[in-house]
């Protein structure tokens, strides 16, 4: 057991002399400091599982940051993948293309709400924002309108990290350092039914959300370009969740002003809300659609922008003009992550994967029935496969622990001790695990969390 233990050690200590992890205070992993966070060295992937370099193998309840649909490791997809990288791994996009890319494309504008025809890649999630943003302003200004330069999003909204996806983006925890150097914009007020009055219903708060939001319009449509929206589920804002009809209203509310509707559908997309994508649980299109995370199942970096027709009109001209959208990234359209997503995307075409999904998603809400009546939890809630468990000091109240408590960091280590990996947003233990994840595995997802629940509100 010794050298197994240390090979969990050396690996750990060589990263931590030169690795700078994402959204991490380093200082949590010195195994000398008071907070005594692993830092676990993960060594292969089998389905729902991650195995450490000691063997040990741990649930991933949060599909490795949203990102794992069918499992670590999958056959299938890593078929697809080995065989292109046979073929080809790389190319130029400008002026070139590929079938990996071409195909792709036709695929996902035959899946996505009517009207999106169009198709530009990027590399990852904030990479589609900042498209979508800037595409949005350069729309408007190639029809005229260089007055619109502001943009409206959702108090608790969450984006991305690049500097644009940031502006538009409402969690302090992210934004607040940065704040100089980021655009403002104007603030809407989420639909969110954990914010609800006493005895309002979701639909209800939608309603009245949407009137703030017709004020909000207004008084700035003339300057403003788009709303951007999460649908359905504002996921690093906390897992906040609001009434399908807010997008049908929005819908409505973006055409009567002259505004876009932005989709950031990066985490809630390709199945995660019940649907395939939640915007057609509103059975609305919007002007844009941002894609990533699900899109390659976890294999590699991949993002998509869908448009429309007219808006790509509004950019196609002789050169001379001055309209064309020169956004760029070096691996736009890989041949690698395109045929990745190509083979995710035939998974959903060849198997009964939603009807799968609403079965693991009924079977979760059971399991966590139980939690509504414990006296640290405020709220639980679902959407499809996104539950979370909202935990607080006094339940009446809603009165939240202290930051500096750190509960949620309790519910994380317990999880890890026993097998099960749960990283909370703060005080929200979320569960969001793979598609492929057993009714069994869901059990223990939901028994290690309760259990780490009482650990961390025992003092």
């Amino acid at each position: 057991m010794n050298k197994l233990t240390n090979q969990n050690s050396a690996l750990a200590a060589r990263d931590l002399r030169h690795v700078w992890h994402p959204c991490t205070q380093m200082h949590d992993h010195d195994p000398n400091g008071s907070s005594r966070v692993p830092m676990l060295p993960i060594v292969r992937g089998d389905g729902a599982w991650l195995v450490d370099a000691n063997g040990k193998r741990y649930l991933d309840g949060i599909s490795s940051w949203w990102t794992n649909l069918f499992g670590h490791a999958n056959p299938r997809i890593a078929a697809a993948l080995a065989e292109q990288a046979r073929t080809l791994e790389h190319v130029i996009f400008a002026g070139f293309t590929h079938e990996p890319a071409i195909a792709l494309a036709e695929e996902l504008v035959r899946i996505t709400p009517p009207g999106l025809d169009r198709v530009f890649y990027a590399d990852n999630g904030s990479a589609a924002i900042e498209v979508a943003l800037k595409m949005s302003f350069h729309y408007w200004l190639n029809q005229g309108h260089g007055e619109k330069t502001r943009f409206i999003a959702l108090t608790g909204s969450y984006h991305g990290e690049t500097l644009g996806a940031l502006s538009v983006s409402d969690v302090a925890l992210y934004r607040k350092t940065y704040a100089p150097l980021l655009l403002t914009p104007f603030l809407a007020p989420s639909a969110d039914t954990y914010q609800g009055e006493p005895g309002e219903s979701a639909e209800q708060i939608a309603t009245r959300r949407l009137d703030e939001l017709r004020a909000l319009l207004e008084q700035h449509a003339r300057e403003t370009c788009a709303v951007i929206v999460e649908p359905l589920v504002q996921c690093a804002g906390g897992m906040r969740m609001y009434h399908p009809s807010y997008l049908s209203g929005l819908r409505t509310l973006c055409d009567e002003f002259s505004v876009h509707f932005i989709a950031d559908e990066i985490a809630v997309g390709f199945g995660r809300t019940g649907t395939l994508f939640a915007c057609e649980q509103a059975d609305v299109s919007p002007d844009f659609m941002c894609l990533s995370k699900g899109l390659t199942a976890g294999f590699l970096p991949l993002s998509a922008v869908l448009t429309g027709e007219a808006i790509y009109q509004a950019f196609y001209a002789e050169y001379s003009a001055g309209k064309a959208f020169l956004h760029s990234h070096s691996y736009t359209g890989n041949p690698l992550a395109c045929r990745v997503a190509l083979e995710t995307l035939a998974i959903f075409r060849d198997e009964p994967v939603l009807e799968r999904n609403r079965q693991l998603a009924a079977h979760l809400a059971r399991r966590l029935e139980g939690l509504r009546d414990h006296p640290h939890v405020a709220d639980v809630r679902q959407t499809g496969m996104i539950a979370a468990v909202e935990l607080v000091a006094d339940k009446a109240s809603r009165r939240p622990f202290p930051t500096q408590d750190r509960r949620g960091l309790r519910v994380y280590l317990h999880g890890l001790q026993h097998g099960v990996l749960l990283r909370p947003l703060g005080d929200v233990i979320y569960f969001m695990p793979p598609y492929v994840v057993t009714t069994a595995e869901i059990d223990l997802l939901v028994d290690t969390a309760i259990q780490g629940i009482e650990h961390a509100v025992s003092d």
